[in-house]
């Protein structure tokens, strides 16, 4: 699948990078790098009939090794249905004109599944890992594939994040539905409710188990922040996220913040984004900065352009 990006990427000087070298690097500072906050973090309430809507898309089956089937809106489907749908960012209609996947703070390329989020599903399958009782955070969701299969696989609660409303309403929430209302329906098809009762009950206990948030991490985390108890995660998933370096240091204050001490994050990333400027190397250096995580590389593939699947945790 071909990537293009809309990025006006200033060149960076060797005058410039060791200026930052000099900033004091701390977990959750406000650092100059910083860009200013972009788009206000919503949680987003889903209907209890989310699915009424996407009656005429077209799903299409992902398979991993052994992991579950997961269903996915198709993309094209959705691309050329795109006039049918509510946009208030108006994201569909821009990327469609300026034949971009990436507008920086305007869209953030959540309506594709980029390659490092299969690299991602198949390590986890390869590792056999399961969620049963665990908090699950998937920053950056797009389609929220991994923080689906995290639901099927039992997880407790998990948290979906991507920048923009109109990837979380419109492609995020239904493929979360789509996944789960069979689920949910096996569980509940010995019980005595009509159907109808039925399936609003199946509803209301996934969305207790779900929550939906768009917007910049900046303002994300603080929402987060302002919950009582503010939430822990034992897992944090974040794929394709790190080819902006401006977005360095507010990723790296989520990963602070919200992690538990004993959590780890799993990220899947390209060594280099052509065009973009960002990569595992830079990230992999800013890290080291600050001093806070230890990065470990889990998996390499090697066919196109590089990638990796790496894990940070606390320095202990």
């Amino acid at each position: 699948m071909a990537f293009s990006f809309n990025f006006d990427i200033p060149l960076k000087t060797d005058e410039t990078n060791d200026k930052a070298n000099e900033v004091d690097l701390k977990c959750s500072e406000v650092s100059a790098t910083v860009p200013k906050k972009m788009k206000d973090a919503v949680e987003h309430q889903p209907l209890l009939d989310p699915l009424s809507q996407t009656e005429n898309w077209v799903p299409e089956t992902i398979t991993i090794g052994a992991l579950p089937p997961l269903l996915c809106l198709n993309e094209s489907v959705f691309e050329k249905t795109a006039p049918e749908r509510e946009d208030s960012e108006e994201i569909l209609a821009k990327t469609l004109t300026q034949n971009s996947d990436l507008i920086s703070g305007i869209y953030e390329g959540g309506l594709k599944i980029w390659e490092c989020t299969y690299d991602l599903l198949e390590y986890i399958d390869d590792e056999g890992e399961t969620f049963a009782g665990k908090r699950v955070l998937d920053l950056g969701c797009g389609a929220g594939l991994l923080g689906i299969l995290a639901l099927k696989r039992g997880a407790s609660k998990v948290d979906f994040q991507d920048y923009n409303s109109t990837v979380i309403e419109q492609l995020t929430v239904p493929n979360v539905f789509l996944n789960c209302e069979d689920d949910d329906e096996n569980e509940e098809k010995n019980s005595s409710p009509p159907c109808k009762r039925k399936a609003l009950d199946a509803t209301e206990k996934l969305l207790d188990r779900c929550g939906f948030f768009s917007g910049d991490w900046n303002s994300f985390l603080t929402l987060l922040q302002n919950k009582t108890p503010s939430p822990k995660f034992d897992i944090i998933f974040t794929s394709e996220t790190i080819y902006n370096t401006d977005y360095y240091s507010s990723l790296h204050n989520v990963f602070c913040d919200l992690l538990d001490e004993n959590g780890i994050v799993y990220l899947a990333t390209k060594s280099h984004y052509f065009g973009v400027g960002g990569g595992l190397h830079l990230f992999e250096k800013f890290v080291e900065q600050k001093k806070v995580f230890q990065i470990r590389y889990l998996k390499d593939v090697e066919q196109g352009l590089k990638r990796h699947v790496v894990s940070l945790t606390f320095k202990k």
